[in-house]
């Protein structure tokens, strides 16, 4: 399955932070791209750094509109999944999902306008209490690939870890198959 992932906007009292960990965590679980508007192009810098040294090619793009992102990528067959605390409950939409080739899961910073909410295919509720849009994020990326994207590391890695019962061990050099 192809995910992308767009996040919109981002709230000033709120660092770069935030939203540097929005991408590296559809990174690491398994997204191929997010789009981010009103973010900083120095987050970009920070994500191509990971991929050269923990593999990967993970794409951060800057796009002003999002909407467009959402129509072009639902006329290219993408599933649109919102993921907010009013939609439907994960458990529920997961079984409709489980058809789908293309996904892009949609992550809002603030408030979300309706239009987000009538363009999706599926508003999805991470639980139904307030909480952070990147833990959201990386339940539903799991969820929906069950596990499955943590099998392979990625290629091209300068560095691989691996998996200690304790202390911790990581390898120079390109990975081969499976942590």
């Amino acid at each position: 399955m192809i995910i992308e992932v767009a996040r919109l906007g981002q709230r000033l009292v709120r660092d770069d932070r935030v939203t540097t960990h929005a991408a590296l965590v559809s990174r690491a679980f398994g997204a191929r791209r997010i789009y981010m508007s009103e973010a900083n192009a120095d987050i970009r810098d920070t994500l191509r750094g990971v991929n050269r040294t923990w593999g990967g090619d993970f794409e951060v793009v800057l796009e002003q509109d999002l909407k467009g992102i959402i129509r072009r990528r639902k006329a290219d067959l993408f599933g649109v999944a919102h993921l907010t605390m009013y939609g439907e409950a994960l458990d529920a939409v997961l079984p409709r999902m489980a058809r789908l080739e293309n996904m892009l899961v949609v992550i809002g910073a603030g408030k979300v306008p309706r239009e987000i909410y009538d363009m999706a295919d599926y508003n999805v509720a991470v639980g139904s209490q307030p909480h952070s849009e990147i833990a959201a994020l990386a339940v539903f990326l799991d969820r929906v690939q069950r596990g499955r994207q943590f099998g392979i590391a990625p290629p091209g890695a300068a560095r691989r870890i691996i998996p200690s019962r304790r202390g911790k061990l990581v390898v120079d050099g390109e990975p081969s198959g499976r942590p």
